[in-house]
């Protein structure tokens, strides 16, 4: 699979990095909502250190991820059980309406 540079800028430094054709704009977009995350990260925390700001900026996206794929699982468990309560309840009206003709 090809890939073609793209310069993307994060705390005003502009870095080049590979991507697949047609993901550019998916990759400007995710690059301006991190840097975006670290303006406002060093404004509330006051650190200064670039390295530490990616790194905690990093650890609470993956933590954001964590929250989201918990999430997720709680939504597909409550589907397979109000799935499962609704084939209970079909079998069971199914069941009191006796055979058909």
């Amino acid at each position: 699979m090809s890939t073609q540079p793209v310069e993307i800028k994060i705390l005003d430094r502009f870095v080049r990095v590979n991507c697949p054709p047609g993901q550019e704009q998916a990759l400007k977009e995710a690059a301006s909502e991190f840097d975006q995350r670290l303006q406002q990260l060093a404004e509330r925390t006051k650190v200064t250190n670039t390295e530490q700001l990616i790194a905690i900026a990093a650890l609470n996206v993956c933590h954001e991820l964590n929250e989201a794929k918990q999430s997720l699982v709680d939504v597909q468990d409550q589907v397979k059980q109000r799935s499962a309560l609704m084939v209970s309840k079909l079998d069971t009206a199914m069941a009191t309406q006796g055979p058909r003709k």
